[in-house]
């Protein structure tokens, strides 16, 4: 099997280049996604089958317990987020609280500056290495509370729970049992229904 190819710069940027770079690409009719880590620009792939059913499905669930209870704001991967730490990312899922969404001042056209309560990330094959170690890593120096892991290979759902300035052990679901948030109560997602 063919591994998905990743593109990434050499030459390192600030994050204002990096958001002019992105305008110039989006100007040319570049319909690739980026992401900026560590000063790197990180081009995102098409994911592969089930990436997508099993992002729409997490979306779903989460956006369904989020708007019913008018909590604050979800998303899916096309939004990106400029971190306090310079980095910007498009996570495959999101929530963002009321209570940071009202600190965001979002503008149009722009990355959103506010970091997420919850980010939720379906691993692929170009992307796992990277969903587990580095972005991990960027999600946890800049606040995310809580860190979903989707492994639709070994169907199997890892959550990080900030402890402090760090992600504690996750809390591992797989099969038929249940993941469950602790940072909203009631939100749980058979791990089974979450993959087709």
């Amino acid at each position: 099997m063919l591994m998905e190819p990743v593109f990434e710069s050499v030459d390192t940027f600030t994050p204002e280049e990096f958001a002019r770079w992105v305008g110039e690409r989006e100007f040319r009719g570049d319909l690739h996604h980026y992401e900026f880590l560590h000063g790197r620009i990180v081009m995102m792939t098409p994911a592969g089958w089930p990436h997508g059913s099993a992002e729409a499905r997490l979306l779903m669930a989460l956006g369904q317990y989020v708007v019913t209870r008018i909590l604050g704001q979800v998303f899916g991967s096309s939004q990106g987020f400029a971190l306090p730490s310079g980095d910007v990312v498009e996570p495959d899922v999101t929530f963002v609280s009321n209570e940071r969404w009202a600190q965001a001042s979002p503008r149009e056209g722009e990355f959103l500056k506010v970091v997420p309560d919850l980010v939720m990330e379906i691993l692929s094959q170009s992307t796992a290495s990277r969903d587990r170690g580095e972005k991990k890593g960027i999600y946890e120096r800049n606040g995310v509370r809580e860190y979903w892991l989707a492994d639709t290979r070994s169907r199997r759902i890892s959550i990080f729970n900030l402890e402090g300035d760090r992600f504690g052990a996750p809390q591992v679901a797989e099969a038929d049992e249940v993941a469950r948030s602790r940072l909203l109560p009631g939100f749980e997602v058979r791990v089974a229904d979450a993959f087709p």
